[in-house]
């Protein structure tokens, strides 16, 4: 039976749409199939079907998501009646719901919609959609008192009308209210009761919604400058002397487009950091020169510099009257909501109350999704030695936006900065470093302990002090003295940078012969896991009983029950030679070393998959046909094969992993996305939950 989650409210200006984003979020992590049902809509889009469809890969069908329109909904119940609305509605609900193991359904929004008895319509669609409930209360302007009055309040509006409340959400709460308010909840038994503090980055608007609520044009500024979030507003009408200290981080400045000096100034503060700002709005129709502009382009490529017709005052009014929308275009507010939703919601308790069980399918989605719930369940430290490069920067956005983990960029301060503020990236806030090893105290720490290490190399201190100047050997270093959890880098650098510090300094792991790596390949119904397809060209059958060994370890730690399928071009005894010979004798080594683990080979790639093709070539064995760990010979064959499999088959390719080392090091494709970033982050942050955590650093510590 399809479970159906009904998230509603009692008025308007609830922010509901952090709710209902958060909710996808767990609903996407247990099932594949998850449907939209929005009952009744308004005119014109609907951002957060949009945001949801592209967040979520949804294939529904826009057409199937909604019921009808809020005008036609009060013309038929003012001529038929509310069931005849009701039943209108749930009809097309179930049509959703056939199709779907869950659906979440969207309630209305309060807002002129003309339908009497609003909340009670809510609470019947929810009753006859068989739907749980989780009503949201908005608690912008109100005092902690008020709060919880309005908690209460809906809970007992819904139940008294037969509905199963799951929980209720206090969103949009003052900081300071949040904290009173939640306490008294907590004393309240009836439901889980969760209070989400206000945010300023969800209400306020990006400057791209400013350009179409204004009309305004665009004179400068990519997409990315265009999705910043406008988080004041300063008006320019003092000398440049006296405007600068009024600018504020993340603030639009409103000036006329005749002072020049005021726009220069502005776009040179954010340049140097001091503070970013999300763009510039010039006044009065009037436009500077090509010069002006073309000095602005260089000064801070990417911001936004936009125009409009009217004045300071009338367009000062319209800002004003603008709020924040959460949509497909605004997934960087859509990071915000969820970090926001993650932190003060238990999402464990709530996912257990949602009482969906979870698809025996593992999507890729769902597999990104675990892993960045495991990240978050036990906060870790990682460096990124690359920390200039916009990959890594909009990366680490996301992670801290999501409080995925904490990290410490490596880098030119001033360069590092300035990147980030080129790309509307704050990094002054909580969870975040920036070091520089050049001028860092630790460089003559970290050239001690290298210079130690590889002296048997006749390495002195003085080449060392050089050594650890570089990015990767500081990162590594850091990691080794217990500065930082795990390192990921090679967004830029090549492997051999990435990993030979690693090999240097952290060393192979007890038990373990060699380094190697394994990637996650996500199918479109299960993970299997490669290896090696990265480090080792030519392992012979030692150290491919080694990858095995430690591919299986791997996959374990990630939630994949590991059968071993050792690859080759023939199945069982079918074949001879030196190379499926190297793959039987490392079968047997692993057997050996690991009697608990199952294990077989050689065997080839379609009987180690395909169990039509395992009843043939091997009917009775344990692991073919449903291998999860596939361990080629060579890294000819890994590499080629994974990425074979990858374009061919659309699956999503998670690594490359290593594996073998006594602290977490990964290395990036240097043609990596910014997701294929944050997912190595993850995966680096919980290797690192099986190590002892970073001692909580002051920031002299890291400097």
């Amino acid at each position: 039976m399809t479970r159906s989650v009904y998230v509603t409210g009692i008025g308007r200006g609830d922010g509901r749409q952090v709710v209902e984003l958060g909710v996808m979020e767990l609903l996407t992590r247990q099932v594949d199939r998850v449907g939209v049902f929005r009952p009744l809509m308004h005119d014109g889009p609907d951002r957060l079907f949009d945001l949801l469809r592209s967040r979520y890969r949804l294939s529904q069908d826009p057409s199937t998501v909604y019921g009808m329109g809020y005008a036609e909904a009060a013309a038929l119940q003012a001529e038929q009646g509310r069931d005849a609305l009701t039943a209108r509605l749930v009809d097309r609900f179930h049509e959703v719901a056939r199709e779907y193991e869950a659906v979440l359904i969207l309630g209305s929004d309060f807002a002129e919609t003309n339908l009497p008895a609003e909340l009670g319509i809510n609470a019947r669609l929810a009753n006859e959609c068989g739907a749980s409930v989780l009503p949201v209360i908005g608690g912008i302007d109100q005092t902690a008192e008020s709060v919880v009055a309005e908690v209460r309040n809906a809970y007992l509006a819904y139940t008294n009308l037969g509905c199963d409340v799951i929980a209720v959400v206090a969103n949009r709460v003052g900081t300071a209210e949040a904290a009173e308010a939640g306490r008294r909840l907590a004393r309240r038994p009836e439901v889980p009761v969760y209070v989400i503090p206000e945010e300023p980055a969800l209400s306020a608007p990006t400057v791209a919604q400013i350009v179409e609520a204004l009309g305004a044009d665009v004179l400068l500024g990519d997409d990315a400058g265009l999705s910043r979030d406008a988080l004041d507003f300063v008006f320019g009408g003092a000398m440049l002397p006296a405007f600068l200290p009024a600018l504020t981080p993340g603030c639009l400045v409103v000036t006329p487009g005749d002072r020049a000096d005021l726009i220069i100034g502005s776009l040179a503060a954010h340049s140097a950091g001091a503070p970013p700002i999300a763009g510039v709005l010039l006044t009065l129709d009037e436009r500077p020169g090509p010069d002006i502009l073309a000095l602005a382009a260089r000064l801070a490529p990417g911001t936004p510099v936009i125009a409009v017709a009217a004045g300071s005052f009338p367009t000062a009014a319209e800002l004003f009257a603008l709020d924040g929308k959460l949509g497909a275009g605004t997934p960087r507010k859509a990071e915000t909501a969820l970090g926001l939703f993650e932190t003060h919601v238990d999402t464990a308790e709530l996912t257990q109350r949602l009482s969906v069980a979870r698809s025996e399918r593992v999507t890729p989605m769902m597999f990104e999704h675990t892993l960045i719930e495991r990240a978050r369940s036990g906060r870790r430290r990682i460096v990124l030695p690359e920390g200039a490069e916009e990959r890594i920067l909009r990366a680490a956005e996301v992670l801290l936006r999501r409080g995925v983990c904490d990290l410490i960029l490596l880098g030119d301060e001033d360069a590092v900065r300035k990147k980030a503020a080129d790309l509307g990236i704050s990094l002054d806030q909580a969870g975040v470093t920036v070091v520089d090893p050049q001028t860092s105290p630790l460089r003559e720490r970290f050239a001690e302990q290298y210079a130690k290490l590889r002296a048997h190399k006749g390495v002195s201190y003085e080449l060392a002090y050089d050594v650890v100047a570089d990015v990767s050997y500081f990162g590594t270093l850091m990691v080794q003295e217990g500065l930082a959890d795990g390192m990921v880098s090679g967004a830029v650098h090549s492997t051999a940078a990435t990993i030979r510090p690693a090999f240097e300094i952290i060393k192979t792991a007890p038990g373990a012969a060699i380094v190697s790596s394994v990637f996650f390949m996500c199918l479109a119904d299960k993970v299997l896991v490669y290896g090696d397809c990265a480090v080792n060209p030519d392992p012979d059958a030692e150290q491919l009983a080694d990858i095995a060994i430690q591919a299986a370890a791997t996959a374990a730690q990630f939630g994949v029950q590991p059968r071993i399928a050792m690859l080759s071009y023939s199945t069982g005894t079918s074949g001879s030679g030196a190379d499926v010979d190297k793959v039987r004798k490392a079968t047997e080594l692993v057997r050996e070393r690991r009697p608990d683990l199952a294990v077989d080979g050689p065997i080839q790639y379609d009987a180690a998959v395909e169990p039509s093709v395992a009843a043939t070539k091997m009917p009775d064995s344990a692991v073919a046909g449903q291998a999860t760990v596939l361990v080629f010979p060579d890294l000819n064959t890994g590499n080629n094969t994974y990425k074979a499999v990858q374009r061919s088959a659309g699956a999503v390719a998670v690594g490359p992993v290593l594996q073998g080392l006594r602290k977490p090091v990964n290395d990036l494709s240097r043609g990596a996305l910014v997701q294929d970033i944050v997912n190595t982050v993850a995966i680096t942050a919980i290797q690192a939950q099986g190590e002892t955590p970073a001692r909580q650093q002051g920031e002299g510590d890291t400097q």
